[in-house]
């Protein structure tokens, strides 16, 4: 009887009329502001708010839904008519990029100069609006600054991504996914990728029974490795590139990277010193990237002759490297990582460093157990979605002379840079770097000092 209640209940219970779809639906709209994510802003004559990608803030355009239904907070679309165009758009000169296309850049379109705007334009929303911070208030001039070597002229793309990986489709065919899609749009080409990529023929040949297929060409060495994930149930193919590679195997069952043959790493160079990254795991991608954070970092934290310092999520070691060497013997750097690998090549790394020790585990559970009180710097590069509240709450009780914060997410910067605030802790520089052509992604480095410092 019980169970025949319930039933009589769900039975009598309102029915909830689907949403009805809007994919395919057009607006003309007018386009507003950069927003964060590749998009731009605009509204339909009945106020819905519009994320518009291949578009620039000022035209008119003929918008068409991607994404989103009647009701809805906002809506996804692609501008696939512009009617009045930017000063700032050009011809994307990536015939791949477009509406309904490869989803990895976002700004082809756009003049290099313009893009970086646009970057800061972000940045500085996302300062204001989660941290309430001005540009001035954030010692940042307001610049995105270009990495050596792509500053180029509209049209010309720099070939700066030293990882790509290529999706595979069912004929085994490389490609590239799409914006927000497991589709692929089959590539013979890449424009941003590095010529150590490029020259490895990945597009050229067919990879059946594969699921994705990434390259990595390191720029520290002429190391060139291939990392194959199969399709379920299928079979490694017999590599055979343009040039000499390593190839890895990542295990269906859970995730893990094999060696099948050649090298399990890559070495790379920063700093004067090589650096072992093994198994796929995290290096930066451009080319000048590494040196160019390190730099910026070290002119930050101006570390001394004797000082302490935590380098937190720290990969391979880069930052721990370059502290180390500067505060010297009588200095000692913590490093603390959660990947199982990226620690053993962070200990092998800084092997010839004593003052250097490394952790295994996340920042939030292995700092409070080192029992360290105070500490004179620190170092974080946290993943994207930042740090957070806790983990800031903790080391604002450090006493850390200066802070550097590295980030690749705005947004996620911005957050803890308001729990940096109510720990005591004030933005003293911000650097923002364009290390991602062509694509909304950037990196900044704030370094933040206690703010009684200034008062």
């Amino acid at each position: 009887m019980q169970s025949e209640s319930k039933a009589s209940k769900g039975a009598d219970a309102p029915t909830q009329t689907p949403r009805a779809s809007l994919v395919g639906t057009e607006y003309e709209v007018e386009i507003g502001p950069v927003a964060h994510g590749g998009h731009c802003i605009a509204r339909t004559a009945e106020g819905q708010v519009l994320f518009v990608r291949h578009t620039l803030p000022g035209e008119k355009v003929i918008a068409r839904v991607t994404d989103g239904e009647e009701g809805a907070r906002f809506l996804r679309a692609d501008a696939v008519t512009v009617l009045d165009p930017s000063k700032d758009r050009i011809e994307a000169p990536c015939p791949f990029s477009g509406p309904g296309k490869c989803g990895g850049c976002d700004w082809q379109h756009a003049k290099p100069g313009a893009q970086r705007r646009l970057k800061g334009d972000v940045v500085a929303e996302q300062l204001l609006r989660l941290a309430g911070l001005t540009p001035e208030d954030a010692g940042w001039d307001g610049t995105v600054m270009p990495a050596e070597g792509d500053k180029l002229p509209a049209g010309e793309v720099p070939q700066w991504r030293t990882r790509v990986q290529y999706a595979i489709d069912a004929e085994g065919t490389a490609g590239l996914r799409k914006h927000r899609s497991h589709d692929i749009q089959p590539v013979d080409h890449c424009m941003i990728a590095s010529a150590g990529v490029s020259e490895l023929g990945i597009e050229k040949r067919q990879w059946p029974g594969m699921a994705s297929v990434e390259a990595v060409a390191a720029t520290g060495s002429n190391d060139r490795q291939v990392i194959l994930t199969p399709a379920p149930g299928g079979r490694l193919p017999l590599v055979e590139l343009d040039k000499p590679v390593s190839v890895l195997r990542v295990h269906e069952k859970d995730g893990s990277v094999h060696k099948v043959h050649g090298r399990a790493f890559v070495r790379e160079r920063a700093d004067g010193r090589t650096y072992r990254v093994g198994m796929g795991g995290f290096w930066q991608i451009h080319p000048q990237a590494a040196d160019t954070l390190m730099r910026a970092v070290m002119q930050g934290l101006m570390p001394r002759k004797g000082e302490t310092a935590l380098d937190l999520y720290c990969g391979v070691g880069l930052f721990a490297g370059s502290v180390a060497e500067r505060v010297g013997d009588q200095g000692a750097v913590l490093g603390i990582e959660s990947g199982k690998r990226a620690v053993e090549d962070a200990r092998h790394n800084l092997a010839s460093m004593p003052n250097v020790r490394i952790e295994q585990g996340k920042v939030e559970s292995v700092l409070p157990r080192t029992g360290i009180t105070e500490t004179d710097l620190i170092v974080l590069d946290p993943p994207r979605a930042g740090a957070g509240k806790q983990t800031v709450k903790h080391l604002s009780t450090l006493g850390a002379r200066r802070i550097a914060y590295v980030a690749c997410d705005p947004a996620a910067l911005a957050r803890d840079l308001a729990y940096f605030a109510e720990g005591g802790y004030k933005v003293r520089t911000l650097r923002v770097f364009d290390l991602f052509p062509m694509t909304h992604h950037v990196e900044c480095v704030a370094i933040l000092e206690p703010a009684a410092k200034g008062a």
